[in-house]
């Protein structure tokens, strides 16, 4: 370990020792402060912050989409990718009152394969099941690492699930990329019965509490994932929020969980899913077609006053988000999570 220094971050007036070995965002969340964050490898810019004092600060490998030079050169940092050497004090450019200070710790535990099942032919539902420890208390929407066996480097995956509480199961839904690190080690080594390392939990992507105003969802691909977690959580809790839930595919081969998402219908109060096929398929479809983003605009005319969660590829969050804001939803009232990609996969 090396030598520790205080952090202060602004305007919330939350200090914080983070060790030189640490990044700062790392440090935070073991700490129980929940900053804003996405990828947590410099891709996404959910973390990127203002450095208003000191200057000895170092920055892992990261993306210049994420952090352009010349916003690195007025002082704009990466809290993911940020090593201190010295005191600082930080503005936060992006943070949740609500939230900052309700962060869970960390753990990490050891989870053993319960099932592995294709559910279209690039996703992949995956169940796990803590060993050690039984439980790992999360958000809903929230991700963990997964250690990939004999390499040393993780991945992150959202929890379609609510809670480990009862039973200590961990749901992923996980997209399969040709060559992937993780996905070639899904797809042809992983078997029931196998113990993964895992770290967390991590991430943003959870339900805002203390508000009755209407949400709509955006999702796309594996994005799936932690909208149906926050969608199972909604019905598990009995929330009355007016909901929409706007999924794009390419085909129909790409939909899944569609009995579920229309039970959900039923169950929650005043919620509707509206899959949305961006690409002919022959398959007789009668449902929405086009890019998601134009389907919600379509659907859509007035968004003032609603919240929404987006999760997908870059891309898609991109384009939502602008679709969104241009409706009337509030930028501080988008909730987002890009799956951006480490070396062709998630």
């Amino acid at each position: 370990m090396g030598d520790k220094h205080l952090v202060r971050f602004e305007p919330v007036g939350i200090e914080i020792e983070v060790d030189e070995d640490q990044t700062v965002l790392r440090a935070a969340a073991e700490q129980g402060i929940m900053l804003m964050h996405g990828c947590k490898e410099g891709q996404c810019a959910s973390c990127k912050s203002f450095v208003l004092d000191g200057d000895d600060i170092e920055l892992d490998r990261y993306s210049t989409f994420a952090l352009p030079d010349y916003e690195k050169d007025e002082g704009f940092t990466l809290l993911c990718r940020a090593h201190v050497y010295e005191d600082v004090r930080i503005e936060l450019l992006n943070f949740d009152e609500d939230m900052i200070r309700s962060g869970l710790p960390i753990q990490q535990a050891v989870a053993e394969v319960v099932s592995i099942e294709p559910v279209t032919h690039d996703l992949r539902h995956l169940v796990l099941r803590l060993v050690e420890p039984a439980e790992i208390k999360f958000f809903p929407g929230q991700y963990m690492d997964i250690t990939v066996p004999g390499t040393g480097e993780t991945r992150s995956f959202s929890m379609a699930n609510v809670s480990s509480r009862e039973d200590g199961r961990l749901e992923f839904v996980i997209k399969v990329y040709p060559g992937g690190l993780f996905s070639s080690f899904l797809d042809n080594r992983l078997a029931v019965g196998d113990r993964l390392d895992i770290t967390g939990p991590f991430g943003v992507f959870t339900l805002r509490e203390a508000h009755d105003e209407r949400i709509v969802f955006v999702g796309g691909g594996a994005g799936l994932a932690p909208i149906l977690g926050l969608l199972r959580s909604i019905a598990e809790r009995g929330i009355e929020r007016p909901a929409v839930f706007y999924y794009g595919a390419r085909t129909r081969r790409d939909l899944c969980f569609g009995p579920e998402l229309r039970a959900l219908e039923a169950t929650i109060k005043d919620f509707r899913y509206v899959p949305a096929l961006s690409e002919e398929d022959g398959s007789g479809w009668d449902g929405e077609t086009g890019l998601v983003t134009d389907v919600l605009k379509r659907h859509e005319t007035d968004l003032k006053g609603v919240h929404a969660y987006v999760c997908g590829p870059p891309p898609m969050v991109e384009a939502a988000m602008a679709a969104l804001t241009a409706l009337g939803v509030e930028e501080k009232r988008i909730y987002f999570d890009k799956f951006t990609t480490t070396g062709g996969e998630d």
